[in-house]
């Protein structure tokens, strides 16, 4: 709109921007604006207001302080009441100001206050206002210049700078001049302390003026640069250029660039502003007289970004002794997120943890995030941890050495016993029970506790899909061999009738083509569940929180039921059919013990079912492997220690005479 404006600092944008970072220093996301009633400081309170909301800090509210509201009681209790302990004011420094410090003196010393550069000179005012400057920041432009000025040597009348207000606060200030303006004249008499009279005569300025004085810089440069512009045209000047002096001008302005000792290149930028750094200070005043000025931050051009704040947690920098706290809400700790309710304010919220399985490794964030899934949030919830692994481990877990120790224990009485039929394989009591099937019996049940230790320690794909297979053809084997030796009793009882069809079925070629029947269709369900969906190592994190439990995933839940469900057949079929010949008339009847050893073998594997449905993890291996164990021990036990004690301690009874 104004081709022609130059301007000697930058817009506001630059101190709003330096503001924002100065409250996201302090964590400062909920504060408060006080404009000036004239109407310069509304569009700033916008515009910073704005830019604040953009990156999360919240305004309370946007006061414009007249001589009307000053002493109004509702403002001023929404300024008293409100959390908002940071108070940035904006616009012209401002007379309305300084008597609302004096209607709330008490409420004013509570707040930290951020000026702006137009009210570098409020700390002039210390003596009316020192509790609102006191510990306060400003942001100011470039010191004074000082120069040698010489005007009015012939003296200037009060009235004829009634039109000036710079000129008119000077002689009310100066020579204690009664102004038209009421209002001013009470301001200056109640908080400067000095009666006001009437002027008529004319005051002699040159005894003022011709001192040393300082301009602002900016001033100072304006001038500067104006006469350095009209120097280089009057240098450069050429009769035959057509535009006129304003066009001339505006580009040797447009163009100037000069180094200053002190700021460094000076020159306007694109958008025709005069670069420069802008200061941040904070006052801190030890009485009504003396106050010290701290240099905090420098914001440089042409980028304007703040330097890093030092650390300004000293008591001595701070009213209350410690650093203040504007929020609304109080921050919300890592571990925890916001939880927004019905303020409109983005400031304003509810704490509340994360859930689980998620962290915040940040203060006031507004979501969690979830760890992966080899981790878990530590107690805090404020980081991922590694999840604990777990398995059935031999270094971990004591019973794992139990089970070892039971399982090889277990294995030796086996083979001892295997050993034992083999020495004594001629006497009747191993031949009246076939000692084929005897052995390969014993076999199974050896590889059966061996077994156990494809479920012990980290499971990996092979052991995994050995586990059930393994287990599922040795238990068929044995299973069949049992079913085998109740079959041949009730066929050899059979044939003892003249004349029996059911000689025929005597001998080894039935219970070995019952085996191999019997255990071959096991066999058949497990390759064909390797070869369609096969066990692989898994690793379960859902079971338990803070732990991956590594596990066997059955792959297909059918070949593992189908494995199971088959075994259970077998065990029912040899148990009935044995529990039918156990009546059978003999000095040692085996489909007894058979019967006896499958009841011990359903019990078990019925009862491990719902306890391996409730459990998770190794403690589900752990039943899995004592039912194992069990119903090993149970068939070693029921079928071949009433043997070994025959053979070992009752030798008489082990003589053809003795079966009959």
């Amino acid at each position: 709109m104004y081709p022609t404006l130059f301007r000697m600092m930058p817009e506001e944008r630059v101190y709003f921007v330096a503001i924002i970072k100065l409250l996201q220093h302090f964590g400062w996301n909920w504060v408060g604006i006080i404009t000036s009633w004239d109407g310069s400081g509304d569009e700033e309170a916008r515009e910073l207001s704005k830019m604040m909301r953009e990156h999360g800090i919240c305004t309370d509210y946007i006061i414009p302080l007249t001589v009307h509201n000053i002493r109004d009681i509702r403002i001023l209790g929404i300024i008293s009441k409100s959390a908002a302990r940071v108070i940035i004011t904006c616009g012209t420094t401002m007379v309305n100001f300084i008597c609302l410090c004096d209607y709330i003196p008490s409420v004013i010393e509570n707040f930290t206050f951020i000026y702006p550069p137009s009210w570098s000179k409020i700390n002039h005012l210390y003596y009316t206002s020192f509790k609102a400057i006191n510990y306060s920041f400003i942001f100011q432009w470039p010191g004074n210049v000082n120069i040698y000025i010489n005007i009015y040597p012939r003296g200037f009348n009060f009235f004829n700078c009634l039109y000036d207000p710079i000129m008119e606060d000077y002689w009310i200030d100066r020579f204690r001049c009664l102004s038209p303006n009421p209002f001013k004249n009470y301001v200056f008499q109640k908080y400067c302390k000095f009666s006001l009279n009437n002027c008529t005569d004319t005051k002699d300025l040159s005894l003022v003026f011709s001192t040393i004085t300082s301009l602002q810089t900016y001033v100072y440069r304006a001038v500067y640069f104006l006469a350095l512009a009209l120097h280089e045209m009057y240098k450069k000047k050429n009769t035959s250029e057509q535009h006129g002096f304003q066009h001339r001008l505006l580009k040797y302005v447009r163009n100037l660039y000069y180094m200053d000792k002190k700021a460094g290149e000076i020159y306007f930028n694109k958008r025709r502003e005069a670069l420069t750094n802008l200061m941040l200070y904070k006052w801190i005043m030890f009485n009504s007289s003396h106050f010290h000025n701290i240099l905090i931050s420098i914001i440089k051009s042409p980028d304007f970004v703040p330097e890093t704040f030092p650390d300004m947690s000293h008591p001595f920098l701070w009213k209350s002794g410690k650093v203040t706290v504007s929020r609304c809400s109080d921050p919300c700790l890592p571990g925890s997120r916001k939880k927004f309710g019905s303020s409109i304010h983005k400031c304003c919220y509810e704490c509340i943890s994360c859930p689980e399985g998620e962290i915040s490794n940040i203060s006031d964030s507004e979501n969690c995030m979830k760890c992966p899934d080899d981790e878990w949030p530590n107690e805090k919830k404020d980081r991922c941890v590694p999840r604990v692994v777990e398995f059935l481990s031999y270094t971990d877990d004591p019973i794992v050495a139990v089970f070892s120790a039971v399982s090889i224990l277990c294995c030796l009485l086996t083979g001892l016993i295997l050993g034992i039929f083999i020495q004594y394989q001629d006497t009747p009591i191993v031949k009246a029970n076939n000692p084929n099937l005897s052995y390969l019996l014993l076999v199974s049940i050896m590889l059966s506790f061996l077994c156990v230790f494809l479920f012990l320690g980290h499971p990996v794909d092979v052991t995994c899909m050995l586990r059930v297979t393994s287990f599922g053809v040795i238990f068929s084997v044995a299973i069949s061999s049992l079913l085998a030796k109740s079959i041949m009793v009730c066929i050899a009882f059979k044939v003892t009738k003249p004349g029996s069809p059911w000689r025929k079925w005597m001998g080894a070629k039935l219970p070995n083509f019952i085996i191999c029947i019997f255990s071959l269709v096991q066999v058949i369900i497990c390759v064909t569940w390797l070869s369609i969906s096969p066990p692989f190592q898994d690793g379960d994190t859902h079971s338990y929180q803070g732990k991956i439990i590594i596990q066997c995933n059955e792959g297909s839940v059918i070949g593992f039921y189908s494995v199971l469900g088959y075994m259970g057949l077998l065990a029912a079929v040899s148990f009935i059919i044995a529990f039918l010949a156990r009546t059978l008339p003999s000095s040692f009847n085996e489909a007894k013990y058979i019967t006896f050893s499958m009841l011990v073998f359903c019990s078990v594997w019925i009862a491990m079912i719902p306890a391996y449905l409730s459990t998770r993890g190794k403690y589900m291996v752990a039943v899995e492997v004592f039912a194992l164990m069990a119903s090993s021990s149970g068939l070693l036990g029921c079928i071949f220690f009433p043997k070994c004690y025959i053979i070992l301690f009752r030798p008489d009874l082990n003589i053809k005479a003795a079966i009959h």
